[in-house]
């Protein structure tokens, strides 16, 4: 799996993830929002705290998704 290296916050609750061999995606998190534990980041304040960690997007109160996940579901920009 290739990392992630960079993420940016959309306004819609979407995330567009930069990877290391220059791949860019774009992940909507919606369905997510309405599950434990990323219920926690439905608040566009803490969204926007997203982060490039481990491969991966991780929020303050160690919330992640599986780096699986974000290229499986998200689509190429």
């Amino acid at each position: 799996m290739v990392d992630v290296v960079k993420v940016i916050p959309q306004a819609d609750f979407r995330l567009d993830l930069f990877y290391a061999n220059g791949e860019q995606r774009r992940f909507d998190m919606r369905p997510l929002l309405k599950m434990k534990p990323w219920n926690r980041v439905a608040a566009p304040e803490v969204f926007n705290m997203v982060r490039a960690e481990y491969g991966t997007v991780v929020w303050p109160g160690e919330i992640d998704i599986a780096p699986e996940t974000l290229y499986d579901d998200s689509v190429p920009i």
